[in-house]
């Protein structure tokens, strides 16, 4: 549908309904209306045809919420009733020049602040005089790129410097980013005068599009550069040092500034994003700026107790384990965590767990049976029992 049959017709008059009329009304009308002009109940009458069709062309647009508001938009800002007056469309005496619409320069206040709701309404075809360069001249800023590292718990916990080479689009060092052959620049498009848009007129409308001499660049390259081909843009391997800060978090990004692609027409280059892979530790993990370790203890050390001497990434740390400690138990070693850069620091968290033996010798095994005979009357499951009795009883 042209612009012209946006602001000219008027749909609500066609099915016969109010502008404030609601959805139902409209259905209930334009069925009521298609029943009657339909051309298999009128044949061979053109007049009732080309009401069916208008019918059907009002109903397309107020069916549709948000063409509908897009109309209505456009009715309130351009004119009631659908028309401008005895004038109507042109651009002779006593006429309204459609063009006054959508090509006026801009003013506070001004027309162009209307129109922009209807160029928006229309697709954006209509050209302001006044106005700015084609997008394509515009700068732009540069895409982001994002890449992996793989690196060791140790140097997660403690920060580390990383060597990484990467390929990636990056201004030509040939042309410096002009796309031109050294010693020569590109020249402003003679057709388009550097603006990258031509504009065509069809009647009261003017329509814009690239230029097709320079692509919508606004310039022409008579010479482009050997090494990019005219695009200012090569492929390049490079060699980045990478600062990864102590504390990070596996599956962490690490922003690089500036450090993605080039822009285009001199914009600014692209940020570049790092994810983080940490190896997992053999024996170390990790909660938050916590370390955690599992340590094995025999059960004589949890009953009688013991003092252990257990690694941290660091060094070593002694621990005091008091008789009768239980199996699970989490001892925590202040300050041996993991230090992150606002200088709060994590501890050592270290679970003791009991290790059973697999295999025991004839001595071993009688001084653990006597053990359990001077025991027996000890019942480690004595409130679970307990409760197991309680079920019973109960059915």
């Amino acid at each position: 549908m042209s612009a012209r049959d946006w602001i000219e017709k008027d749909f609500y008059r066609e099915l016969g309904v109010s502008s404030d009329a609601s959805a139902d009304e409209i259905k209930k009308a334009y069925r009521k209306l298609a029943r009657e002009m339909h051309p298999d109940a009128n044949p061979g009458d053109a007049k009732a045809e080309a009401r069916f069709k208008a019918v059907s062309e009002a109903n397309g647009v107020l069916s549709d919420p948000a063409k509908r508001k897009q109309y209505d938009e456009a009715r309130r800002l351009y004119g009631s009733g659908g028309g401008f007056g005895g004038g109507g469309f042109g651009s002779g005496r006593g006429g309204f020049d459609v063009n006054d619409l959508f090509n006026r320069a801009g003013g506070a206040g001004g027309a162009q602040q209307g129109a922009g709701g209807l160029g928006d309404l229309l697709g954006g075809l209509f050209n302001r005089r006044g106005g700015t360069a084609s997008s394509a001249t515009r700068p732009r800023r540069g895409e982001d790129v994002e890449t992996d590292v793989r690196i060791d718990f140790t140097e997660a916990v403690k920060g580390a410097t990383v060597p990484m080479r990467l390929s990636s689009p990056a201004a030509c060092g040939t042309c410096n980013g002009s796309g031109a052959k050294p010693g020569t620049v590109p020249h402003t498009c003679v057709n388009c005068g550097g603006a990258g848009l031509v504009t065509r007129s069809q009647g009261a409308f003017a329509f814009s599009e690239p230029c097709p001499d320079c692509r919508g660049t606004g310039r022409i390259i008579d010479d482009p550069c050997p090494e990019c081909g005219g695009d200012g843009v090569s492929t390049k391997t490079r060699t980045l040092t990478i600062r990864i800060p102590a504390g990070v978090d596996d599956g962490q990004r690490i922003r690089l500034a500036g450090q993605g692609e080039p822009g285009r027409n001199n914009g600014p280059t692209g940020d570049l994003f790092v994810r983080v892979h940490v190896n997992p530790h053999p024996f170390f993990g990790r909660s938050g700026n916590d370390l955690t370790l599992n340590v094995p203890v025999s059960f004589a050390e949890l009953a009688l107790g013991t003092t252990l001497t257990v690694p941290t990434l660091e060094g070593k740390v002694t621990l005091k384990v008091p008789p009768g400690t239980a199996s699970g138990r989490i001892l925590r070693a202040k300050g041996k965590g993991i230090e992150k850069r606002d200088g709060k620091v994590g501890d050592l968290l270290i679970t003791l767990q009991v290790a059973v033996p697999n295999n025991m010798d004839a001595q071993a095994k009688e001084a653990l049976e006597a053990y359990a005979a001077a025991t027996a009357q000890h019942d480690p499951r004595a409130e679970l029992n307990a409760l197991l009795e309680s079920k019973g009883r109960s059915t």
